[in-house]
């Protein structure tokens, strides 16, 4: 059995075998443990209050390198529904909503098209050499059998009886080790492509699906009303300004007239006011001193 062991075909079968295994393992339970993590934070929020919570949703998924990058290309798909301040005809400040169709944060795009198996699972890890590895093993079972046939027969001595006999025992023995290297391959190649499927299924495919469905839950799509929630917006906006302007405009016009009169037209009259008094005043002066007309006297 160790002779068996020790036959260099046989045992770079068992070692690509263990080091494949074990880095699809160990790379599997990582992503499991991310995934894991972001799931558990997503189960605590709920789509009405979603709103009021999204600064720590984006607080989180920000800092955390996992999805940070994946967060800020969805993010930049999501259309908030704000209110638009506005005043009624009683010059009172009201808020009114965009429409009446949107009451939670929703996004232009698909989550999925963000957050999938490939974003979240399989670009985490060489997932071409996982595919490969399967296809790698079942070659080098022939590979190597008939590497062992041919350096069999290579060593058959038909020159005497002995020799024959020899070479015969040598050959049952390669054709062993040929047979037991093929099968080994076949056999690593089927429980690895096994234990591979079971722990992606388990350890990432459920996770991914459960990630998916919660963020599509949290955040509705509208990609076919984006325009026109934006364009409603804009509208709401500048009707807005223009109702103001226009009522405002009478006000304002009183305003300017009244300040033009005030700062402008008042002091003037007062000093034309002020020089004809004095000039009354002198002429009744020099009508008394006179005696006479002081008009007449003037002329």
């Amino acid at each position: 059995m160790l002779k068996i062991l020790l036959d260099p075909g046989i045992a770079i079968v068992i070692i690509t075998f263990i080091t494949v295994t074990v880095y699809v393992i160990k790379k599997y339970l990582y992503i499991n443990k991310k995934l894991v993590e972001i799931l558990n934070f997503l189960k605590q929020f709920k789509k009405t209050d979603l709103k009021f919570r999204f600064k720590e949703l984006d607080d989180y998924m920000t800092s955390n390198p996992y999805v940070r990058d994946l967060w800020s290309e969805f993010k930049n798909t999501l259309m908030f529904s704000e209110n638009v301040s506005l005043k009624d005809d009683k010059d009172s400040v009201v808020f009114e909503n965009l429409s009446d169709t949107i009451t939670s944060i929703q996004c232009s795009v698909e989550p999925a098209c963000f957050f999938n198996e490939d974003t979240l699972a399989t670009s985490r890890l060489n997932y071409k050499m996982v595919q490969v590895a399967p296809t790698v093993l079942t070659g080098l079972g022939p590979l190597f059998t008939f590497l062992h046939i041919g350096e069999a027969f290579s060593k058959v001595d038909f020159s005497s009886q002995d020799a024959t006999v020899a070479s015969v025992g040598n050959l049952m023995g390669s054709m062993t080790n040929a047979a037991t290297v093929s099968v080994l391959a076949v056999g690593a190649s089927l429980i690895f492509m096994i234990t591979e499927k079971f722990l992606y299924s388990m350890k990432c495919k459920k996770q991914v699906s459960e990630i998916v469905d919660l963020i599509s839950k949290l955040f509705e799509s509208i990609s076919s009303e984006k325009f026109l929630i934006e364009l409603l917006k804009e509208t709401k906006i500048q009707n807005n300004n223009t109702k103001n302007l226009l009522a405002a405009m009478p006000l304002q016009f009183k305003k300017a007239m009244d300040k033009s009169l005030t700062t402008i037209l008042t002091p003037y009259l007062e000093n034309v006011l002020y020089g004809l008094n004095q000039i009354q005043e002198k002429t009744a002066a020099a009508s008394k001193k006179s005696g006479g007309d002081a008009v007449d006297d003037l002329f």
